[in-house]
């Protein structure tokens, strides 16, 4: 295929491959990370611990929502990159219309609910009394966000399916460098509050995704699809491969994201001051997933185009890559916040009791960002190979058995408080390792059929 779009994944060094297509997808994780730690900084500087409470937490209620529509939105870039890696290309129209579709649908769902159930939501989670009014406001501003960014993701999937992973990063680099001049703008000399910081959010996003859209509308002779009305349909036939592997890969994000909000709920129980030491160690943590997730997308693809096409031995040298740089990007950011735990904490709130509490979270971050760099390889191997089940089922383990359950555990059980809660956490973290090591190393893998078939 010499689609400037569609990049052919088979060929190749494939740690090459693997660098070439994860950067430009790492750079936009950064990006993203960039603009949601300046949302923290400015928002804990202007508005202090109980502004830094109320946007973590009403972002952690719409990232579950977020990370529906991204479940569906992965499903869809591992069915393209099979169909590019058997070199099917005449099925990528009714693909991608059906993805539109079902993103746009879940898109306007998540739109609603936060607007009518946000009190409700914030009640959920415990959240401290002197951050509800604030979180109220972010919550409901960013649901428009929602939509939004339903609809960029799936079109960023899309792309990344085809292989091409760096128009993505370019929209997400106008969106960021504008979410932060916005931010400083409504938050800072406008006094607009967590209002401010939401509807700054919600203004790029939507100017991403406006371009991203525009941008395969240009090209869309090589993005395989025709902007017309007619073509924003579910396709009975495209549906169920897609359904299969979207619905376990949307209640995986959806377990482990709910078990993030009930270890949210506990922390809150704690305080103000453990909510915003947890706040701002929830942003350290995803800032150290850039590379993680980066991988894990980046491997899906590779893995999904070689799986189709056959080339096992290039999965294997793949998911050795990813292991290998994802552990070396780990053990960088673990060496800085270890080093460094007060200047890190400082710059998102200088709090001297956020400060001497930031102590704790060290060793809790150190375990955290491991565990983001071998779930990555696993994650890339079980979703690229569109193991849908087994997804689902360590999706379960991960985020509501043994997270949860290992919370407790330590913290109950064990009489461990804050510190077991955090710890029985992050721990929960490794489990999927081992739930995707042992299929790769029993082979069955190798017989297994397409989604595509």
């Amino acid at each position: 295929m010499s689609n400037t779009l569609i990049q052919d994944r088979t060929t190749g060094n494939p740690i090459r491959q693997l660098l070439i297509f994860s950067l430009p997808f790492m750079a936009s994780n950064l990006l993203q990370q960039g603009y949601s730690l300046a949302d923290t900084i400015i928002v804990g500087r202007f508005l202090g611990s109980a502004g830094l409470t109320a946007a973590s937490n009403a972002s952690n209620i719409n990232m579950l929502f977020l990370l529906l529509c991204v479940g569906f939105s992965s499903a869809g870039q591992i069915v393209v990159s099979q169909l590019v890696g058997a070199g099917n290309r005449k099925r990528l129209q009714s693909v991608i219309g059906t993805l539109f579709t079902v993103n746009l649908i879940l898109g306007v769902t998540f739109l609603i609910i936060p607007l009518l159930l946000g009190p409700q939501l914030l009640r959920l989670i415990n959240i401290p009394e002197e951050a509800f009014a604030g979180g109220l406001e972010y919550i409901r501003v960013c649901a428009f966000g929602n939509l939004v960014m339903a609809m960029y993701n799936c079109v960023s999937s899309i792309l990344r399916g085809m292989g091409d992973s760096k128009h993505p990063m370019i929209f997400v680099i106008i969106a960021s460098l504008l979410n932060i001049v916005l931010d400083l703008l409504f938050v800072g000399p406008m006094g607009m509050g967590c209002f401010g910081a939401a509807l700054a959010t919600v203004i790029s996003q939507a100017i991403s995704c406006i371009l991203c859209f525009g941008f395969t509308y240009r090209h869309r002779d090589e993005f395989s699809f025709e902007y017309k009305l007619s073509s924003f349909r579910i396709d009975p036939a495209e549906f169920p491969p897609l359904l299969k592997l979207g619905i376990p890969m949307m209640i995986q994000s959806l377990s482990v994201t709910v078990s993030m909000m009930f270890i949210t709920a506990r922390v809150n129980n704690y305080g103000l001051t453990a909510a915003a030491v947890a706040a701002v160690g929830s942003k350290i943590n995803m800032f150290s997933s850039i590379g993680s997730h980066a991988f894990n997308a980046a491997g899906s693809t590779l893995i999904g185009q070689n799986f189709a096409a056959g080339k096992h031995k290039r999965i294997t040298s793949t998911l050795g890559a990813i292991l290998l740089i994802g552990c070396a990007f780990a053990a960088v950011i673990a060496f800085l916040i270890v080093l460094f735990p007060e200047q890190i904490f400082g710059i998102f709130n200088p709090d001297p009791a956020v400060l001497e509490l930031c102590h704790t979270y060290v060793p809790i971050s150190v375990i955290d960002v491991f565990g983001f760099a071998t779930r990555a390889a696993a994650f890339a191997f079980i979703n690229g190979i569109g193991f849908a089940a087994l997804s689902f089922v360590g999706g379960i383990l991960d985020g509501v058995v043994c997270r949860i359950g290992f919370a407790l555990f330590f913290e109950l059980g064990l009489g461990m408080g804050l510190y077991g809660l955090w710890l029985g956490s992050v721990l929960a973290g490794h489990v999927f390792l081992f739930v995707g090591g042992f299929y790769f190393l029993s082979g069955r893998w190798k017989t297994r059929k397409t989604l595509i078939e």
